[in-house]
């Protein structure tokens, strides 16, 4: 069972949606144990990082999260939900996430010649062979975001330059991270 980590943030919606498309067993919950006894965890993420940590507070998931990752439960983090899993952001002032990989969430710099936020259709760039970024060189993948990841070149799979090198894919371990939405990117 996939479980879709329910922190009234974001678009789990359209993430549930997406599995159930796909035929894929899951649940929407905030309860947990069954997020410790799930076979995988999505954290999907729509707005402000600050607010996310506040809500995962609140429901006292941080720490079964974290706990889930200690287990070798795979998590995938998405747009919002990949930079929850890094050890801290200056959105909004400096706030915790989860810690599960090293680096930090800055913002965008505003003096590249890019439109920020960042939305729309941005083509990968593969930097190490990875089955779970298999086939994603040169391919296009859909992205709404302000805020960027800065972590370890060995945590980085795949990337998009966008005036500064955006991690689109992380991983560290059974944790990974996509900073687009495969919901959206098809």
């Amino acid at each position: 069972m996939i479980t879709v980590i329910d922190y009234d943030t974001g678009n789990t919606r359209n993430v549930k949606n997406a599995l159930d498309f796909l035929g894929v067993e899951n649940q929407l919950t905030s309860k947990p144990t069954d997020i410790l006894n799930s076979d995988g965890l999505i954290l999907p993420g729509v707005g402000a990082f600050k607010k996310a940590v506040d809500a995962l507070n609140e429901r006292k998931l941080v720490p079964v999260i974290q706990q889930a990752a200690n287990q070798g439960i795979p998590i995938l983090g998405i747009c919002l939900g990949m930079q929850l899993l890094f050890d801290k952001s200056y959105e909004f002032g400096e706030s915790d996430g989860l810690g599960l990989i090293d680096g930090e969430v800055v913002p965008i710099p505003d003096n590249l010649g890019v439109k920020v936020p960042h939305m729309g259709w941005d083509k990968n760039i593969s930097v190490k062979a990875d089955p779970l970024a298999d086939g994603f060189d040169g391919q296009f993948s859909y992205f709404v975001h302000s805020y960027y990841v800065k972590t370890a070149e060995k945590n980085i799979l795949s990337f998009v330059d966008y005036g500064v090198k955006i991690p689109s894919i992380v991983r560290r371990r059974n944790v990974i991270g996509f900073q687009f939405h495969p919901e959206k990117s098809g």
